[in-house]
């Protein structure tokens, strides 16, 4: 594997989000709408939510990246992200899936899997017990909270090859991973596990780096990073979860290439063609 600044492609990639704005289409959850709005747009991005069946091909031809998260899901939605995701793959847009909750319940699970046949996914991101879940290995999730799974690393190797594109397995270290690449990406801090939606706020983040990145793995790599990192220097100013999500908003904003070369912890791992 050729040696990679992993800060420094960082630092570009957001540089060009920030420069070309990319219209990132989120078919997402209620719970987190304005939060994930609000962190791509903190990002530079430019968010739109829509998953109306009359308008989701028409606005996903605008977008630079299509988000589909099934935290809060129903039949209706499920049609809406098949449609908006068949239109994506139709454009070359690439698509990010966050499978909320699969393994909880067997719609979940059966939603993940209809996405995953109908839609090429470039990326897939979630907790282990999620992730693990889709790799077929053995965890237990409760509610959308993993609980316990196997090896976290292996979980999204083996998952980004059931997808055909690349997997982040999200929690204290992030794994990222493809067929043939992995890496560890540790920054971070455990507050962003105390407020709502940090991870869904990751996956809009994986849609605004795979916006400007072709690489899904490295987009993957960069969007943990640069969140992580985000979340750092946010827990520094912060009293406790309620502070946290107000200056984790602003620590996106405040994102720059002085600050992602100095704090990104990450590191590409040896593997072994699938």
């Amino acid at each position: 594997m050729p040696e990679l600044d992993l800060a420094e492609l960082t630092a570009q990639s957001l540089a060009r989000i920030r420069e070309r704005t990319p219209l990132i289409h989120n078919i997402t959850n209620f719970v987190v709408m304005n939060d994930t709005a609000n962190v791509l747009l903190a990002l530079g991005a430019s968010p739109v939510m829509a998953h109306a069946m009359e308008e989701v091909r028409e606005m996903v031809a605008y977008a630079g990246a299509l988000v589909l998260n099934i935290g809060t899901l129903d039949e209706s939605w499920i049609e809406a992200m098949l449609a908006a995701g068949e239109e994506a793959n139709a454009r070359r847009i690439p698509v990010v899936l966050d499978p909320v909750g699969a393994g909880a319940t067997r719609f979940r699970t059966a939603a993940t899997e209809r996405i995953r046949s109908a839609v090429k996914v470039a990326v897939v991101r979630g907790n282990a017990a999620e992730l693990a879940t889709i790799a077929g290995m053995e965890a237990k999730i409760r509610g959308v909270d993993s609980v316990a799974s196997g090896a976290p690393d292996a979980a999204a190797r083996l998952a980004a090859i059931r997808f055909g594109g690349a997997a982040v397995v999200s929690g204290v270290v992030d794994y990222v991973a493809d067929a043939n690449r992995a890496a560890e990406v540790r920054n971070g801090h455990p507050l962003m596990g105390r407020i709502t939606g940090s991870g869904c706020m990751a996956t809009a983040i994986v849609g605004a780096f795979l916006a400007v990145e072709p690489d899904p793995f490295l987009a993957g790599i960069e969007a943990v990073i640069a969140f992580g990192i985000a979340g750092e220097v946010a827990a520094e100013r912060s009293a406790g979860p309620g502070t946290f999500r107000q200056q984790l908003i602003d620590a996106v904003a405040a994102l720059d290439e002085t600050t992602i070369l100095a704090r990104t912890r990450a590191t590409l791992r040896e593997t072994q063609p699938a």
